[in-house]
């Protein structure tokens, strides 16, 4: 039996997702919980937008020679989900090999430096069935991944731009403030030691001159280098590493990743960063900490309208189009029920407003928007959706 407030209980209540043995780590989103998804997916894009990312889509299969460039299949291959046939190929796990193709076939110079790409990849891990747990740790998984490309002066204000929006993200998810860690070499990794010395030294300076506090964590770093992690803390105290952002020396060597310099060939710096790492893990971790009441942003559906007779149904379908005009995700509640019962399932499903409409309202008169929790808010028609739709900005 699940504990009420455990995000799989949450994902049932609120109609969202649900797991079941015969897809093991992978999701079955129904509607409510897809529209969620698309919703942190779409605010994750905004900010790749703002910092000047631009989206790519790569391959979900790769031959095992990408695989053994990049050092996964080796360093990675327990956890590599191989494809049978000739040649040998495997289902991604990362996105990293699959951008470097991209970014060399766009030959950029170094005027065109910083060049960031970024994709929502579906990756694959093979994780044991004992690992699982629910959304917190998946086989299959949606990462927010970005790589950027820079020269050896631009990794400080990369640095100091990416850790400024990662934060300004987190607080508009209810986070105001997160933990930094810095991740060194792995016992298993690649590239020599003083690759590993330069990298570590350069990202724990440029960390600092980024005004970033951090934490010291040997050997937690990535295979090919080392990373920043950022931690936040729900509302019961848990720790949970979410953004990370990898200095990468050794990836664009393998790969012979090069752009035209002013004197001759460049070898760029590789930067990877996530600010979420999993959408689906991200999600998990929000309906935990707000405990199903999800920031307004986030919502499904924003309000619940309900009739409180069959006359106010028109009524109803005209507000529910006005509040829709001001960019707000309105629903009208079931007919048939109580309108007792409807604030119930208004609540059951994280509906953060509830407006009852009877002859009142249908006649002109204020709008009684009730929270889920706390005070309630009356205001004429056009002045409660113009409020509510300045607080979902």
């Amino acid at each position: 039996m699940l504990d009420p407030h455990d995000h799989r209980a949450l994902g049932r209540r609120m109609r969202l997702f649900h797991l079941q043995e015969e897809g093991p780590g992978m999701v079955f989103w129904h509607p409510r919980g897809l529209a969620c998804l698309r919703l942190l997916e779409a605010r994750v894009r905004r900010v790749m937008e703002a910092d000047g990312f631009l989206e790519v889509r790569t391959p979900q299969v790769l031959a095992r020679s990408m695989w053994e460039r990049s050092g996964h299949w080796d360093a990675f291959r327990d956890g590599l989900f191989i494809v049978a046939g000739a040649p040998e190929r495997a289902i991604k796990p990362v996105n990293c090999p699959g951008h470097i193709q991209i970014v060399q076939r766009l030959a950029p110079s170094w005027r065109d430096l910083p060049l960031k790409v970024a994709e929502f990849g579906v990756c694959h891990r093979n994780e044991p069935s004992g690992a699982l747990q629910g959304l917190f740790r998946l086989v299959q998984f949606t990462q927010d991944d970005g790589h950027l490309f820079c020269l050896e002066d631009q990794v400080v204000p990369q640095v100091a731009g990416f850790a400024a929006s990662l934060f300004r993200f987190y607080a508009a998810s209810g986070f105001p403030s997160a933990q930094v860690a810095l991740a060194t070499r792995p016992e298993v990794r690649a590239g020599d030691d003083a690759t590993w010395d330069r990298a570590e030294a350069w990202l724990g300076e440029a960390a600092r001159q980024a005004g970033l506090s951090f934490e010291v964590h040997p050997g937690d770093g990535a295979f090919y280098g080392p990373k920043l992690e950022f931690t936040l803390r729900d509302r019961q105290g848990r720790p949970w590493q979410c953004g990370t952002l990898q200095l990468d020396l050794v990836m664009p060597e393998r790969f012979g990743l090069e752009v035209a310099g002013p004197a001759g060939p460049l070898r760029p710096v590789m930067l990877h960063r996530a600010l979420l790492g999993s959408l689906e893990r991200f999600l998990g971790i929000l309906l935990e900490h707000h405990g199903g009441d999800l920031p307004l942003w986030l919502a499904p559906e924003q309000v619940m309208l309900a009739p409180v007779e069959a006359a106010h149904q028109a009524f109803a379908a005209h507000l529910r189009t006005r509040f829709q005009a001001a960019g707000l995700r309105a629903v009208i509640a079931p007919p048939g029920d109580s309108l007792g019962r409807r604030v119930r399932t208004a609540r059951d499903l994280g509906i953060p407003w509830f407006v009852a409409l009877g002859d009142r309202e249908a006649a002109g008169g204020p709008l009684h928007l009730r929270p889920r929790r706390g005070e309630g808010r009356e205001a004429p028609p056009e002045d409660a959706i113009a409020w509510l739709a300045a607080q979902d900005a």
